[in-house]
């Protein structure tokens, strides 16, 4: 028997006015989607912008639905438009930004596992990482390297090739 720990560097930023410009254009981005996320049930507000490579940036934002779970996140409302609209332009990075109509979110939310494991799909097709900026209500802004950091583990398309 061994043991094996699985870490991964996650980059804090303290406010907005240290992110580097592009990213912050990015949150600005996803700011403004999740003002206009449909959330009626649960009152939990998501705004995602990804950033492709050809520069194009395609937002998506929470749409739920009476009938829990058949509603979508906005992370992947972003990531299937980005992926319809502009076929086989890599993602860069995503910006997500979450918050409670409810409460003072004072942490990031991180992408649920349905989300990962759609955005880490994207990432294994690529071949290239795609950055993470996630940003609360209030507080810190992470930034992670690739998807694939906080999907340890993850199951990607080299489990189903014969």
């Amino acid at each position: 028997m061994r043991s094996k720990t699985l870490s991964f560097q996650l980059t804090i930023f303290e406010s907005l006015a240290e992110l580097p410009k592009e990213d912050l254009k990015l949150i600005d981005l996803a700011l403004q989607a999740k003002e206009n996320a449909y959330a009626p049930y649960s009152n939990f507000k998501v705004g995602a912008a990804v950033l492709l490579e050809n520069k194009q940036v395609v937002i998506g934002n929470n749409q739920e639905n009476a009938s829990y779970p058949s509603g979508l996140c906005a992370e992947r409302v972003a990531v299937f438009q980005a992926g319809a609209k502009f076929p086989g332009i890599p993602i860069v990075k995503i910006a997500i930004v979450a918050s409670s109509d409810s409460q003072i979110t004072k942490e990031p939310a991180a992408p649920c596992g349905n989300c990962r494991q759609s955005i880490f799909e994207y990432e294994n097709k690529q071949e290239r990482p795609i950055e993470l900026i996630l940003m609360g209500g209030e507080g810190p802004i992470y930034k992670c390297r690739s998807v694939a950091d906080i999907l340890p583990l993850a199951f990607g398309s080299d489990f189903l090739k014969k």
